[in-house]
């Protein structure tokens, strides 16, 4: 069995929807695209994709080991195709989670957060470092169980190739039956929010009822406008910057904490530190929370 490179198939229409969504920005919202954050966003996409060619042979091939040490066989058949999409969406949901969670898997996937606006190009704003990161073990495993190699990129590529069309502002809010089950432009738009109510919440790649089920779900809000980006933006278009800054700050963290520290500065949430001095998503979440109390 082969894999079928289904995000190649895609990459035209890739590009016809971004150029309908920028017509669409020109003559409606003229701030939605900003040039050199476009820019930026493209040129980590095409950094991504290279990254990813690069790297893909050892991934598959780790995976076919696991393959060949499998308890079973799934047969190639339609319904093992679907189990097999519904099974790596669930693992996409708690990769991306622990990419948030993490601060060493933060620190590949902070890049994809990073602009302060929301387009389709924003979707193509992707990791450098992900092979690094060894951010792949969360979705090779079903290989173990018997799933081909073939059938678990294939429908991985289905995956990015859907969650492509959610990262819009052009698209309010879909059917109810649809949003209590897919992820939708709405749900992402909270994802990629820098609001307090919204930080760390709809980690789902197509379907929310991951969020639903694990307690992560926040619906967007009419009356609390989305700001985009991460809590300490990044102030620069600069595309090493952008590709690399996390991995600076904490290793530079990492040097400076105390023995006993050091380890949880890669492990533990981004925003922790061993003195308090900063605050992550729950700490800020529940402050705003808190204020709000009274009203």
């Amino acid at each position: 069995m082969k894999p079928i490179d289904v995000v190649t198939y895609a990459v035209p229409f890739f590009v016809i929807l971004v150029l309908a969504e920028m017509i669409w920005a020109a003559r409606r919202a003229p701030d939605k695209y900003e040039p050199r954050d476009t820019l930026t966003s493209l040129a980590l996409g095409l950094g991504s994709t290279v990254a990813g060619a690069l790297t893909a042979g050892v991934v598959f091939a780790a995976a076919m080991w696991l393959y060949e040490h499998r308890v079973l066989t799934v047969p190639n058949v339609w319904w093992a195709w679907i189990v097999c999409f519904v099974l790596d969406d669930f693992n996409y949901y708690w990769a991306h989670r622990t990419g948030h969670r993490v601060r060493w898997f933060w620190a590949s996937h902070v890049n994809h957060h990073s602009s302060q606006h929301y387009n389709l190009s924003t979707a193509l704003r992707q990791t450098w470092t992900g092979f690094f990161a060894l951010s792949f073990v969360f979705r090779i495993w079903p290989a173990l169980l018997g799933f081909h190699p073939a059938m678990l990129v294939t429908v991985g590529g289905a995956n990015l190739i859907y969650q492509f069309w959610i990262h819009t502002e052009a698209v309010g809010r879909m059917p109810r039956w649809f949003e209590a089950v897919f992820n939708t432009p709405s749900h992402h738009r909270v994802h990629h929010a820098t609001n307090p109510l919204y930080l760390d919440r709809n980690y789902a790649g197509a379907l929310i009822v991951w969020d639903r089920l694990f307690g992560t779900f926040q619906r967007e809000r009419d009356d609390l406008p989305i700001r985009y980006g991460i809590v300490k933006q990044l102030g620069s278009f600069h595309l090493l910057h952008a590709a690399f800054h996390e991995w600076r700050g904490m290793l530079a963290d990492f040097w400076r904490a105390p023995l006993r520290h050091k380890l949880s500065y890669l492990v533990r949430a981004p925003g922790w530190s061993h003195d308090g001095s900063r605050e992550g998503s729950d700490a800020i979440r529940a402050r705003w929370l808190e204020r709000q109390a009274p009203e």
